[in-house]
């Protein structure tokens, strides 16, 4: 089965074609970093006129190097939300269009989901229960997956996503956007002990983040010690580099805790780590570290697979395609879209399955 996946959730214009759910036939991802970096961040209506000027480009580049023309095509997958309304439109609208025009289903994903399947080229499907942390800068959720295509929310931050925390932090010190791989490079020459910022304690126990606070006790250290921006990201103090290095061990620490304390109840059989921020160094690091105290699997897809692809949306839908789903002509883009949220019941974990859906 071919797949076309399109993706045009943000800033980034992708389109790949997928074979048979895992053999990725091409990914074409054209950035759009250039354009909003002197804004410090992305602007929504620059974002969705440039989607409208790449994507008929980008499309043809990822059939040209897949050698597919659209009639091979067995279906056409879409990201359908969360992400910005008028980057969203711009793909769902080509998707539509190319659907009609070649005769072929079509499937709106939910992003959230693309990134759990963006573990699907590297490694081979996942033991369940499984845990994922999809951690972005529009997104933080942990999710426990009992088995394929059912999820179960078990954290999700109440404020900034982590992605976020690391761009605000990075404009502060007077580094560029994006500020997580800046933050990320800096911090290996860093003491990550230098400052100890404190963790945001949420108060029902739930597995939820929280990255205000932290973002606030960066702002008043910056102020209290009087630290200077950046005026030369090639050459900082060694006090921005402690700072990096502090800032990025306590979004780090934050993260893999709640992870622990989920995998202590539901004693999962993979980890999953992705979305952009899955990309810092120390994240990964100590997600591997963390799934070998649990003795199971870390899948973290490489860097091409965690920032946001189409490969990623073209396999999330191929089981649905398989199934025989599609959406008709009048799909549209749906911000507040949703994974299904089931309940579970515990069942004895002696036997083969752990939970009742």
């Amino acid at each position: 089965m071919l797949i076309l996946g399109i993706e045009t959730s943000c800033d980034e214009t992708a389109a790949a074609v997928l074979e048979n759910g895992t053999l990725v036939r091409s990914n074409v991802v054209y950035s759009q970093i250039a354009t909003h970096q002197r804004f410090g961040g992305v602007v929504p209506e620059i974002a969705s006129r440039e989607h409208l000027e790449k994507i008929d480009e980008v499309v043809s580049a990822a059939l040209d190097q897949a050698q597919v023309t659209p009639d091979e095509l067995d279906g056409i997958a879409v990201t359908q939300g969360p992400g910005l309304i008028g980057s969203l439109l711009v793909g769902i609208n080509y998707a539509k269009g190319m659907a009609f025009a070649a005769q072929k289903p079509i499937v709106g994903v939910n992003h959230i989901e693309g990134h759990v399947y963006s573990v699907a080229f590297e490694f081979p499907p996942p033991e369940y229960p499984a845990l994922a942390l999809i951690v972005s800068g529009g997104h933080t959720n942990l999710f426990l997956l009992p088995e394929p295509e059912k999820y179960k929310l078990l954290g999700r931050t109440r404020d900034d996503a982590a992605g976020e925390a690391f761009d605000k932090v990075a404009k502060l010190i007077g580094l560029s956007y994006p500020g997580g791989p800046m933050i990320d490079r800096l911090a290996k020459r860093g003491n990550k002990r230098a400052i100890i910022f404190p963790l945001a304690e949420i108060k029902d126990n739930r597995l939820d983040f929280s990255f205000s606070g932290l973002k606030t006790a960066v702002l008043r250290y910056v102020r209290e010690q009087q630290v200077e921006p950046l005026a030369n990201a090639e050459a900082p103090s060694q006090q921005i580099l402690d700072l990096c290095a502090s800032f990025q061990n306590a979004v780090v620490r934050a993260l893999v805790r709640s992870v622990r304390k989920a995998a202590e109840v539901h004693h999962p059989k993979t980890l999953i780590l992705a979305g952009g921020v899955a990309c810092n160094s120390e994240l990964r690091a100590a997600i591997q570290e963390l799934a070998g105290q649990l003795k199971i699997p870390a899948y973290i897809p490489s860097p091409i697979y965690t920032t946001d692809n189409a490969a990623m949306i073209a396999a999330a839908a191929f089981p649905k395609l398989l199934r025989g789903e599609g959406a008709g002509l009048d799909l549209s883009a749906d911000l507040s879209l949703r994974l299904q949220n089931i309940d579970l019941v515990p069942i004895d974990p002696k036997k083969k399955k752990r939970y009742r859906l």
